[in-house]
């Protein structure tokens, strides 16, 4: 322990770990640990919504806190993007009883219950229940008390006037820094009637869409383009045992909001309160018929068991935790404390992920379903609770990879499928954009790409020289970068390898993806000379980007890794398998490592793609050929070293497990994992990005499960970067439809079976 503390203590961030994650401990002797399915709770009450706990199902996701006696709560569901492509939500609702049993009570305790996906708060003899049905847009709120109480249920909403936006605030939307003069978030439309509100937001016919295809030079072919926000209503409704009582004027931190006050027709032991949702693209008259059909529908009683049966069995799918009789763990016993914390921090983001498992649309990685009050992330942003950087209805691919990658060794697959919808959604998009500009096919898909599959205007550029290229962004970090969508194509495949899932829809996808940098760069070639491809018959991959970071690249390690691994696994397009150069490599003092490209111009990022390779296109690792060449690359090339971080969304953990540098990944995973800077631990962020930062917990669970888990040429490697004195129990998934569980404890493996028996040839065990 002294010689793994000691070598732990000469990197630069074992400060973090200490005062982030040691410290605290130093108050107790023992300290309780949370298991796969265990509760998580609080025992005083919140200061405002930074300190609220997340809640959710489906696709809906609720922010829940106490704050001066009421129970207040954000709800969002993902898709409800305004015109201006900022994902609204729902509204802000406030509980409060009366008389109210919580305002100062001294048996406070708000708990998350993960095994049934719901958050309870009691107090004062009264519990209130809150949960979302996972297979219909629809919140519930069950009150019980050990007397009668009178329930005030109020709707509060800060968007009751059309309203202007500031340069700094458009972050929040797709038009960022080139905000239109006069640009407005329209108002809602809030009915209040006798016993129920209705509140909803009308997107009009001209949105930010038009505004990108005209600046784009699409217009001859507007009207076959997708586009998903036009006459787009969101919305829904709040019924209960209550009548309207009137309006009240207020500001919660830094927005002025307009609150409708319900209050219950009679004092009760046991109040209901249910918000129904709907969104499509329809006129209001329509959405409200079809919201009615969604409230005739519920059966609150029979939708909660089929809601607790999913989220049941959402954790028998796949955990990481202490062994189960390993209660607690001494405070001197300084990692064990930390491995506790990453296992529980981990089980409590995938919960946070499983609230969008049944949307249309992938989990944002700036926040997903639970944003809250932006001056608790940067205080000198005083916006509305709509606010998040880098938009709601944009699509940054090298963020968004970091949530769905380790969806697969969870056995998650299901919730993988929104991300794949998406990228077939706008295939056609990308498709006209290749015939348009350069007359060749294949799609071509951005990085920083919309929701309608158009590359962010912002990105895209206001002020381009009229000699440019049409189909590149006028933009320093983002030109040529079109190789992210070969990520998700690598996923889409090996979600039928790790599931068996048919994945044949997405095979147009995959095909397109590829057809176009094969197209693409032979159309470039034949433009600079007499010949498509170089000496070796190779393409030329110019000019192109190793992420954002090697700039005007010449064959990037990251582009060429990329279409190698695609085409194998793919394994239905041999010609042009035959034509991808092979991976850059260059020696530097004596070492042989990746080079970030054959040729690049400039650095303008802090990427390493030179270790991509390594994770996510798996071509070098513990088991396969040049792991020497890859560890050098980790430990040696001057700007992976200069570029190392745990923070946002660098993957140096990853790389490190996928390499079998077990102190390396151990490091930078329980800094990953570790307790982030608001009350509930999972919020990390705000990073490169925003709070909650996804894409933070997306690359700390892969690198734990790296850790415990790879496959290398059909192998199953156990404990490949795991230091053998710190107990775990795991179960994750593995190409073959393969699930391993395994034990350890006290250095000795107490548990280890694999489904399907077959495959237990297959399994290597390290032994360090």
């Amino acid at each position: 322990m002294n010689t793994l503390l000691a070598s732990l203590s000469s990197f630069h961030g074992f400060r973090e770990i200490v005062r982030l994650v040691f410290l605290p401990f130093c108050l107790f002797l023992w300290q309780p640990l949370l298991y796969a399915q265990a509760d998580y709770v609080w025992h005083q009450p919140s200061r405002n919504s930074s300190e609220s706990m997340p809640c959710g199902g489906g696709d809906v996701g609720m922010n829940v806190w106490v704050e001066d006696g009421d129970i207040l709560f954000y709800l969002s569901r993902s898709g409800s993007f305004d015109e201006n492509n900022t994902l609204l939500k729902q509204g802000r609702f406030r509980l409060r009883l009366s008389p109210n049993p919580l305002k100062d009570c001294t048996d406070f305790k708000q708990t998350l219950h993960l095994k049934d996906g719901c958050v309870s708060i009691a107090g004062g003899g009264v519990k209130v229940n809150l949960w979302a049905d996972v297979y219909k847009p629809v919140v519930h709120v069950e009150v019980s008390s050990g007397r009668a109480l009178a329930l005030h249920s109020f709707y509060e909403n800060w968007r009751t006037e059309d309203r202007g936006m500031t340069k700094t605030e458009a972050q929040q939307c797709s038009y960022k820094w080139i905000l239109p003069k006069d640009c407005l978030t329209t108002k809602d439309s809030v009915r209040a009637d006798h016993a129920s509100i209705t509140f909803y937001h009308r997107n009009p016919e001209h949105t930010v869409f038009d505004f990108a295809v005209e600046q784009q030079g699409l217009q001859a072919v507007r009207t076959e383009l997708y586009n998903p926000i036009r006459n787009l209503t969101f919305g829904g409704r709040m019924t209960g045992d209550f009548i309207y009582s009137g309006i009240h004027q207020g500001n919660y931190m830094d927005t002025p909001y307009t609150a409708w006050e319900y209050i219950s027709r009679r004092s009760s032991r046991n109040h209901f309160l249910q918000i129904t949702l709907h969104a499509g693209q329809e006129e209001p008259e329509l959405w409200e018929s079809r919201l009615k059909q969604t409230m005739e529908r519920v059966n609150r009683r029979q939708d909660k068991s089929v809601s607790q049966k999913w989220w049941n069995a959402y954790w028998e799918r796949s955990f990481i935790r202490l062994p189960d009789n390993v209660r607690t763990v001494q405070t001197n016993d300084t990692l064990s404390i930390a491995y506790a914390k990453a296992f529980r921090n981990y089980t409590l983001f995938r919960y946070m992920l499983g609230c969008n498992a049944h949307s249309a649309w992938p989990t944002k990685f700036n926040g997903g379903l639970f944003t809250f009050d932006p001056r608790s992330v940067d205080g000198k942003i005083p916006f509305t609770p709509d606010f998040r950087r880098w938009g709601g209805g944009t699509h940054t691919a090298q963020n968004q990879r970091l949530v769905y990658w380790a969806m697969l060794k969870n056995g998650d697959s299901d919730l993988m499928k929104p991300q794949f919808d998406y990228y077939l959604r706008i295939l056609p998009v990308a498709e006209a954009r290749s015939r348009i500009y350069w007359g060749h096919s294949g799609g071509c898909f951005a990085e920083q790409i919309e929701n309608f599959g158009l590359p962010n205007p912002a990105e895209y550029g206001n002020k381009r020289p009229p000699y440019f290229d049409p189909g590149v962004e006028y933009n320093a970090w983002l030109e040529y970068e079109w190789d992210t969508v070969l990520e998700f194509c690598l996923m889409i495949l090996e979600t039928g390898s790790y599931a068996g899932a048919d994945v044949t829809p997405y095979f147009p996808l995959i095909e397109s993806a590829l057809t176009f940098f094969d197209e693409h760069y032979r159309f470039l070639a034949r433009h600079r000379g007499r010949r498509e491809l170089d000496g070796e018959g190779k393409l030329v991959l110019f000019p192109g980007s190793a992420c954002e970071t090697y700039k005007m690249a010449y064959n990037a390690s990251s582009t060429v890794a990329a279409l190698r691994s695609v085409l194998q696994k793919y394994g239905r397009k041999d010609d042009m398998l035959q034509r991808i150069p092979g991976i850059p490599l260059h020696t530097i003092d004596g070492k042989e490592m990746i080079a970030p490209a054959r040729l690049w111009e400039r650095v303008n990022n802090t990427e390493t793609p030179q270790l991509y390779p390594v994770f996510p296109w798996r071509i070098y690792g513990v088991g396969k050929e040049g792991l020497e060449i890859a560890r050098n690359t980790y430990l040696h090339d001057v700007d992976a070293c200069k570029f190392r971080s745990h923070i946002g969304w660098k993957q140096d953990n990853i790389w490190a497990a996928c390499l079998g540098l077990t102190e390396e990944a151990e490091r930078l995973t329980l800094m990953k994992l570790a307790d982030g800077p608001y009350r509930f631990p999972a919020f990390w962020g705000p990073g490169y990005d925003w709070s909650p930062d996804h894409n933070w917990g997306g690359s700390g669970m892969i690198g734990l499960q790296e850790m415990l888990l790879q496959e290398a040429d059909g192998k199953l490697l156990l404990l490949p970067a795991w230091d053998r004195r710190r107990d775990v129990h795991f179960r994750l998934h593995a190409p073959g439809k393969t699930v391993v569980e395994l034990e350890l404890k006290g250095g000795e493996v107490t548990r280890l079976s694999v489904t399907p028996r077959e495959r237990e040839k297959d399994i290597v065990l390290f032994t360090r």
